[in-house]
């Protein structure tokens, strides 16, 4: 069987038995050769030969069975030396070069995160050590890791910088244990001059692995050299986390990443589809930033699928048009009733939804109440007359407070983004 055959038949089976990013990183760039039952794979460089050899050797001699119908030898080779003998190991993951502090678009959910990343990024090991930067998926914390060691190598080409998912530090390490390499592993990290460990979280209840992370960690440290962690939650909030480990954590800078407001969305949509030479308008930027909640990547995903189907149809990106492309992807489109915007404000508020309906008028209750009817007015589009049943008031009353509460959000900017948030979340 020719080699691009082969290598064909071996990647379509090996896509359905990993992630969709990981054949990306590490499978897409490779070319192949291959000599009666034997496949030669060619890696770019040394790290991605390492890194695979170690964790898919087994998985890509298995697809490769599968896919000549008989067994085949699968090697690595790099620039003409096929690795016949185990190389050095430990070599982490390699960045990705798209994630830049320019490619990066600051919010104010992220802008804390992003400054103390740059400060990082300029003066590694002197700023902050360690920076632990927290949040939920997607929100971009990865890309602000990557871009502090792009920074850092751009900066200083002969920097020692290792960029590791905690799983892959995990595994390193049982695989050490298991081949008795730990003094290589233990050189290998402690080492370096800057160690950018993602999803720090995962080490949670790994007594062992803990246990040798804190070496670790005092090593770099005492060298002077950075650390800096991800997590999708804060060291407090780590379930089975040492104490010890814990306490580290919070000695240099602790910043958390929101998820963005709507501005921060769109300013992210437009730079995106910038970049990929697509020029979307405000109304279609708009509904691609309303149907995503918090999750930027997911974000990101929807504008690729729209990018892909103007390009594949050949229809221009309006919105009709975009919002066909992203119909299959899309929940089911909530309709807020103006119960729901009651309780809801109620909740905020801390008062009983009785009370929003009912007589009483002090401030702590008249003002959500005015906020309520602001909401129901401003979402809904409900007429004066129809609110005023709803809370047993006189359309002028409900006029007199949708009059307050717009008065009172073009002098109040907390009220204006506390509003602004409401709002989006109804729509």
């Amino acid at each position: 069987m020719p080699s691009t055959d082969l290598w064909s038949g071996v990647k379509n089976i090996l896509r359905s038995r990993i992630s969709a990013d990981d054949f990306e990183v590490w499978f897409a760039p490779l070319g192949a050769r291959s000599v009666a039952d034997r496949l030669t794979l060619v890696a770019p460089s040394r790290v991605y030969a390492d890194y695979i050899r170690d964790h898919y050797l087994p998985v890509l001699q298995d697809c490769a069975a599968q896919a000549a119908g008989h067994a085949v030898a699968v090697t690595l080779d790099i620039a003409g030396d096929t690795l016949q003998a185990p190389p050095p190991t430990h070599r982490g993951a390699p960045l990705n070069p798209r994630y830049t502090f320019a490619a990066f678009v600051p919010g104010p959910s992220n802008q804390f995160a992003r400054a103390a990343a740059q400060s990082v990024a300029e003066n590694p090991g002197r700023a902050y050590n360690p920076l632990f930067l927290y949040g939920g998926s997607g929100l971009g914390k990865t890309h602000l890791l990557h871009a502090i060691g792009n920074e850092i190598l751009a900066r200083n080409p002969r920097s020692r910088v290792r960029y590791v998912p905690t799983e892959n530090f995990v595994n390193e390490l049982i695989n050490s244990i298991r081949l008795q390499r730990m003094a290589a592993f233990r050189e290998a990290y402690r080492s370096i001059h800057m160690l950018l460990l993602d999803d720090v979280h995962i080490l949670a209840g790994k007594e062992r692995t803990q246990e040798e992370f804190f070496h670790t960690f005092n090593a770099l440290h005492e060298a002077g050299h950075q650390i800096v962690l991800t997590s999708d939650t804060s060291p407090a909030a780590i379930q089975g986390l040492e104490e010890r480990l814990r306490t580290r954590f919070v000695w240099g800078l602790v910043a958390d990443i929101q998820p963005p407001d709507l501005e921060t969305k769109c300013a992210i949509i437009r730079e995106k589809s910038h970049t990929e030479g697509v020029d979307l308008a405000d109304d279609v930027v708009l509904f691609i930033a309303r149907r995503v909640r918090e999750n930027v990547r997911e974000l990101e995903g929807y504008l690729n699928r729209v990018i892909v189907y103007c390009t594949l149809t050949g229809q221009p990106a309006t919105l009709e048009t975009v919002r066909n492309a992203l119909t299959p992807l899309l929940p089911e489109e909530r309709h807020a009733t103006p119960a729901d915007i009651i309780r809801f404000v109620a909740h905020h508020y801390g008062v009983k939804v009785a009370d929003l309906k009912g007589r009483d008028n002090r401030r702590s209750v008249a003002f959500p109440r005015q906020v309520a009817i602001y909401l129901i007015r401003e979402i809904l589009s409900v007429s004066y007359p129809e609110i005023g049943k709803l809370f047993a008031k006189h359309h002028s009353t409900v006029m007199y407070s949708v009059e307050t509460i717009t008065e009172e959000r073009r002098s109040n900017p907390s009220l204006d983004a506390t509003l602004t948030t409401f709002i989006e979340h109804f729509r």
